[in-house]
């Protein structure tokens, strides 16, 4: 091709890419899952990935590369709903870009430049997975992961250090950077409540004994905290247990935050067991009172969403993982999930739906025997 020819096909197929209808496939009830991803590092803007300077770029080469989109925070923004996309590069590196869509299903786009995100302390190696929360302060915050090298451990080139990082905005473009939440231990997925609990910010926390390992950290927490411009963690409980042999027997954490319902707080979470593969990540939902948020009320047994077909290969194979959803005014709900740690998915259901499923489908027994005795009620009732 010539550069004319093969920037004509490059725009082509870009414009083909987001303008592409999804279409929503029938499943268990629970959710629709649909055809095609929502975001992927093909809808990346060409202006990212190219110089489409002729004199500089002669071969129309890839000069910067997108190599993933995964772990979106999600809100409706001006009538839109919009994406923080984790945008990975070929260097490895995440950075924070904004997707919007019309719809919350397909026709996403980027916004034209990603997220500059002021620096705090010691700059960070690499920045992701961010919750967003409007609170009901006014402020739209920010909750990410912070990686820096671990400094006690020079000759080791992958121990690292986890801290949640914290900024807050009024309009997702400009932010303002907070002090990285304090903690005994190190922290990955912290997120934080909508509403003031006691007159205090009300955190999601997994306190973690390393960056990779849970340790000793027994699953999702709460804390609760004076401040956000200055977050100091000094007591915290778990609330949301992991369980030998189950779908979070190695790690668990908190997905975005939980929306209100007249029944209690819907919460979206991450179960990490092991496997023959590796480390197995699904999605499950619990229920908090609404009285109190930490107190668990409802948990159906296993997997919400797990892993299907093209969803299971990727970069990081065997993953599920959702930090962003939104609930509309009429109760549909738009669950984004990444598949494999490679691209961006939606799934929809309905805030009704989605409570049913918690209040009428059993908890894990925690052994085969109880695991039965589930299922034979279900035939009895059934042929009865």
């Amino acid at each position: 091709m010539t550069y004319d020819e093969r920037l004509a096909w490059l725009k082509q197929r870009h414009q083909e890419l987001l303008e592409k209808e999804n279409v929503p496939v029938e499943g268990n009830g629970v959710y629709e899952r649909y055809v095609h991803p929502v975001v992927t590092a093909d809808h990346a803007p060409l202006e990212w990935r190219y110089d489409l300077n002729r004199r500089t770029n002669p071969y129309l080469m890839e000069r910067f590369g997108i190599h993933a989109t995964m772990n979106s925070g999600a809100i409706k923004w001006n009538g839109r709903y919009v994406l923080v996309v984790r945008v990975e590069g070929a260097d490895r590196k995440s950075f924070f870009a904004v997707a919007e869509s019309p719809n919350g299903v397909d026709h996403f786009r980027f916004w034209p430049r990603p997220i500059t995100m002021p620096e705090w302390g010691e700059p960070a190696t690499n920045v992701y997975d961010m919750r967003l929360t409007a609170h009901e302060d006014g402020w739209i915050y920010g909750i990410f992961c912070v990686e820096r090298k671990d400094p006690s451990q020079p000759g080791d080139l992958s121990a690292a250090m986890a801290a949640a990082g914290v900024a807050r905005t009024k309009d997702l473009v400009h932010w303002e950077r907070l002090a990285d939440i304090e903690s005994r231990s190190q922290q990955r997925n912290v997120v934080l409540h909508p509403e003031f609990v006691d007159g205090k910010y009300a955190l999601y926390t997994r306190p973690q004994d390393g960056f990779i390992d849970a340790g000793s950290g027994g699953g999702i927490g709460w804390a609760l905290v004076d401040s956000m411009e200055k977050a100091v963690i000094t007591e915290e409980k778990i609330i949301n247990l992991r369980h030998y042999h189950t779908i979070k027997e190695v790690k668990n954490g908190e997905g975005p935050h939980p929306i209100k319902t007249p029944q209690g707080w819907l919460h979206l979470a991450h179960g990490v067991r092991g496997c023959a593969s590796g480390l197995r990540y699904v999605l499950y939902l619990y229920m908090t009172a609404l009285d109190d948020p930490a107190r668990v009320i409802a948990e159906p047994a296993g997997f919400f969403m797990a892993p299907e077909g093209g969803e299971y290969i990727g970069d990081v194979m065997n993953v599920l993982f959702s930090n962003g959803w939104i609930c509309d005014p009429d109760g549909r709900v738009f669950i984004y999930y990444a598949s494999s740690d490679t691209r961006m998915h939606v799934a929809t259901s309905t805030v009704d739906r989605l409570v049913d499923y918690c209040l009428h489908t059993a908890p894990d027994g925690l052994r085969t025997g109880l695991s039965v005795e589930t299922l034979n009620k279900i035939i009895d009732a059934n042929q009865s």
